[in-house]
């Protein structure tokens, strides 16, 4: 029996590139999308989800299990960016970006697992980011909401244990993909306190993600994720400086580490 594979957000960037990819495998992949209609041309099929809004995750679920007979793998790819002062961003995007990257995955999980408790197996890979490890200048609440998936993540994992059902946590790094699109930016204000800093920053993530490494990457050690016996709590994924940066938090004193932040984003 072939395995089903659900990902949230999979009309466009790395939830279309590892869709793609495991449909080459000959996996029966489902992708999410607010809007399907407007992707007819997807190598796999969309269905329509709004992960922010409960009754849409659950309908979008029972329908799922009912044309399918079960799900495999839940892979909460779905996610929003969010950029600016902290002091600037509005409370209202703040709640928005949460309700994407963490309220939104969390929903997803419990909605699943019902059927992976019956099934005796399931797997779940929670796309966080590697600006979750550290409160990253101008992406603070980017930073909180993807931290705060990974450590929602070991709790679940140790909660299910008896059950058979897997999670882990997949922390991409800069990857070329069209999310600065996507993201929400609070305004350059030129009476702003931060307008030099702030624009600065922006730029010079804008630039990253340009310079961005293939998902294609992700999408085979999502592949190899699926295959290993023996899974990992957390992976990383990206170029070594980016993932070397995390090491670099855990060993160096918080104030080196924070002058370090300052002078990569030059502020």
């Amino acid at each position: 029996m072939s395995k089903t594979i659900f990902i949230t957000g999979g009309s466009s960037g790395i939830g279309k590139c590892i869709g793609e990819y495991l449909t080459q495998k000959g996996y029966e992949v489902y992708g999410s999308s607010r809007n399907p209609e407007k992707y007819k041309d997807s190598k796999f099929t969309l269905v329509e989800l709004d992960v922010t809004k409960p009754d849409s995750i659950q309908k979008c679920v029972e329908n799922l299990l009912i044309k399918t007979g079960h799900i495999d793998v839940l892979i909460n790819n779905a996610g929003a960016g969010i950029t600016g002062p902290l002091e600037e961003i509005p409370m209202e995007m703040v709640k928005t970006n949460f309700e994407t990257n963490l309220f939104g995955p969390i929903g997803m999980i419990n909605a699943v697992l019902p059927s992976m408790r019956a099934q005796k197996a399931g797997l779940i890979i929670n796309i966080t980011s590697i600006a979750g490890y550290m409160g990253l200048p101008f992406r603070g609440v980017y930073s909180a909401s993807k931290g705060a998936l990974e450590i929602i993540t070991e709790a679940y994992r140790i909660e299910l244990k008896p059950f058979n059902v897997q999670m882990t946590n997949l922390a991409p790094a800069s990857f070329s993909t069209n999310i600065a699109a996507g993201r929400y930016h609070a305004p350059e204000n030129d009476d702003s306190p931060y307008k030099a800093t702030y624009g600065k920053t922006l730029k010079l993530l804008n630039g990253h993600v340009d310079a961005g490494q293939d998902p294609i990457i992700l999408a085979k050690l999502v592949h190899r994720i699926m295959q290993s016996k023996h899974l990992k709590i957390h992976y990383k994924a990206g170029a070594f400086l980016q993932k070397f940066s995390i090491v670099l938090k855990r060993i160096l004193p918080d104030a080196v580490y924070e002058r370090l932040l300052m002078s990569f984003y030059k502020l």
